[in-house]
């Protein structure tokens, strides 16, 4: 039996298996996708994922990001991460370095599809392996979560959804650049140096470039023909009941999602990753969910504050004049989530 499983081999649970190997657990991963795992993610990272990162020993290529420019027909504002840059890293590049990380530590990823889990006493059945205890990273519509009764009430229709594309051209900005219409953002990330990847967040069922017209200023600096076909994700928000059911613990977009406004998936997924690691390696695995709680508050808080506001329509619209006209608010803002 071994210590810990992890379902899911996409960042979150590399970041929970890496963490785990580092404290000595023996750990395994359950992933039955071969190679990198690809999504419908923004990649940009906040200096605070580039950080966390680094201290598991992950590197990074992609490009730096000096900071977060908001975009509409008339406004622009652009507030600098004061500290260290972010980077904009492709989904699968960031897979690649964090499952080679892994690897260096030894964890095993099966190439296995879990499909039920059955606790005892002493630890966890899953798909013929036995352990201690289940870290469930099985994403945002996490079958583990909803199997075990773990998934809140639905969110309420119509929810937000996540598009994404990459275009071949050079890119124009060192910022993550996000442009705002009357219904979506469009996220622009420089991943490369002839690639940005362009993320859409709507309320609206269709598709991406009927999306990507409400966005004619940036629709005219993208090639015609996008460098990689659409992907897409949601609804995004995902409420959760709790994160600990006995011996399974959720982690990652599995342990719950509010949207993906303010870009801190990656840093959240990793940050959780190290609180449950302490919380099994502790035998104390109800101390997991405070743990989560605590670490994720602000994220929550600010990120439910800012989607109130852009849903809001005597707000929404005054967004991005509001951070044009007050810089060094918006800057502080940017710099929290950083």
């Amino acid at each position: 039996m071994i210590d810990l499983l992890v379902v899911g081999g996409g960042p979150a649970g590399l970041a929970t298996a890496i963490h785990a190997a580092r404290a000595g657990l023996d750990v395994a991963v359950a992933e039955p996708r071969p190679g990198p795992v690809d999504k419908a993610c923004g990649e940009g990272l906040m200096p605070g994922a580039v950080r966390a990162l680094a201290e598991l020993g992950v590197p990074l290529g992609g490009r730096p990001l000096r900071g977060i420019r908001y975009v509409d027909a008339r406004h622009e504002a652009e507030a600098h991460f004061r500290a260290e840059p972010g980077r904009g890293v492709r989904r699968t590049e960031l897979h690649a370095a964090l499952a080679a990380r892994a690897a260096r530590l030894g964890v095993p990823v099966v190439p296995l599809r879990v499909d039920g889990v059955r606790q005892g006493p002493d630890g966890v059945h899953a798909g013929g392996l036995a352990a201690r205890y289940l870290a469930a990273a099985d994403g945002l519509h996490s079958p583990i979560r909803r199997s075990l009764g773990l998934s809140g009430p639905p969110a309420p229709a119509p929810g937000r959804y996540g598009l994404r594309r990459h275009f071949a051209v050079p890119p124009w900005t060192d910022c993550v650049e996000v442009h705002w219409s009357a219904r979506a953002e469009a996220y622009v990330t420089p991943v490369g140096p002839d690639l940005v990847g362009v993320a859409l967040l709507t309320r609206d069922r269709a598709p991406f470039d009927r999306q990507l017209a409400a966005f004619p200023a940036l629709a005219a600096r993208l090639p015609a023909v996008a460098a990689t076909p659409t992907r897409g994700a949601g609804p995004l928000r995902q409420p959760v009941r709790a994160r600990v059911l006995g011996r399974v613990l959720l982690v990652g977009d599995a342990a719950g999602y509010v949207d993906a406004l303010t870009g801190e998936g990656v840093l959240l997924a990793v940050r959780g990753a190290a609180e449950l690691v302490r919380c099994v390696r502790a035998g104390r695995p109800e101390a997991y969910e405070r743990a989560w709680r605590t670490m994720s508050r602000r994220h929550r808080a600010l990120t439910a504050l800012l989607l109130r506001a852009r849903g809001t329509p005597g707000l929404g619209p005054r967004i991005v004049p509001a951070a044009a006209r007050f810089p060094a608010l918006f800057t502080a803002v940017v710099n929290q989530l950083a």
